[in-house]
């Protein structure tokens, strides 16, 4: 009698650890501004996924606009954040380099933000996936401000607008995969940057000044850096000379294939960085190419002497997943 009670107590126990646990880390949260969700601020669903997640959840977050510096740490993996629409879901920040600190100092006593701490949104979990969201950095023309910075491994940003004017998009780390698919992204000065490998697929790229869309910085040894494959560049109405891409360090790599390309894209297409003291030269070891160009910026004929047109059987290596090493982003929801 004693063994068959100890049995019930235990299969009780066991049933309500389960249901707690199930309560606890449920699948699908919302977060919505006037309190008919879970919670109001994304920060805090994000903080309330278990760590080290093996089972995807998804935040859908309601229209408004989020004031947020957020950080998506490294513990928290398998996350989807999805909006309604990047029209009506925006996180936004104005947080730029050199700016003064609230209260003093970072955590690493530094008084001033820099590009690096710059970001309105950090993710740093692997297999997050961003979609249907606008992330901006409304600083202004003050110099490096990131709108987002990327750092983990196998991250998706879909259907998502990315603004803001120098350094828009940081894809930091050099064994970080990215995969940005019908996104917009707009910027000044370098405003896709970064040593990870990605691919932007069917984005629209706008420049907003004379100067540079990429500034890749490649780590030696890697065989794909940027790729933009059925990319549109366009320009706002006084833009007139820009450049595909600037070496922001050595072994840099960056590919456009069949990109439509607008008259703003200058026709040598690609600057070394001259006047870099530590790192001369460049462009000997970088590594940017195109295959099908189109639009009034296609112009392979007059292309700077160091870059590369693909042919053929050459851009046939070029599919989202050889490049991303075997990692389908397809197959991420």
């Amino acid at each position: 009698m004693m063994k068959h009670s100890i049995f019930i107590i235990l299969l009780i126990y066991l049933f309500v650890q389960n249901t707690f646990a199930q309560q606890s880390y449920p699948s699908m949260l919302t977060v919505a501004q006037d309190g008919s969700g879970n919670y109001t601020t994304i920060q805090e669903a994000v903080n309330s996924v278990r760590d080290l997640g093996h089972k995807r959840v998804t935040i859908l977050i309601k229209s408004g606009t989020y004031h947020e510096k957020l950080v998506i740490p490294s513990w928290k993996t398998n996350l989807t954040i999805t909006g309604e629409s990047p029209e009506s879901t925006i996180i936004t920040g104005n947080d730029f380099s050199g700016k003064k600190i609230p209260g003093g100092a970072d955590e690493v006593g530094l008084e001033k933000y820099s590009t690096y701490t710059s970001h309105t949104v950090l993710v740093q979990g692997n297999d997050i996936v961003l979609e249907n969201l606008t992330i901006e950095n409304t600083a202004g023309k003050v110099g490096q401000a990131v709108a987002l910075h990327v750092e983990g491994d196998r991250v998706v940003v879909r259907n998502c607008r990315l603004l803001g004017n120098q350094d828009t998009l940081y894809t930091a780390t050099e064994n970080s995969r990215q995969f940005y698919q019908d996104c917009y992204i707009e910027g000044t000065v370098d405003f896709i940057f970064g040593e990870a490998t990605a691919v932007f697929q069917n984005c629209t790229i706008k420049s907003l000044a004379d100067a540079y869309i990429t500034a890749a910085s490649t780590r030696p040894g890697h065989e794909f850096g940027y790729v933009f494959i059925d990319c549109t560049l366009i320009a706002a109405p006084s833009v007139e000379k820009v450049y595909l891409g600037r070496p922001w360090r050595p072994y840099a790599k960056t590919v456009f294939i069949r990109t439509h390309m607008g008259q703003h894209i200058l026709p040598q297409g690609w600057d070394p960085w001259k006047g870099d003291e530590m790192f001369p030269d460049k462009e000997k070891t970088a590594f940017y190419a195109e295959y099908a160009s189109k639009g009034p910026g296609a112009n392979p004929v007059a292309r700077i002497n160091w870059s590369k047109q693909l042919n053929a059987k050459e851009v046939k290596a070029y599919t989202p997943h050889n490049i991303l090493s075997n990692w389908n982003p397809m197959a991420v929801r």
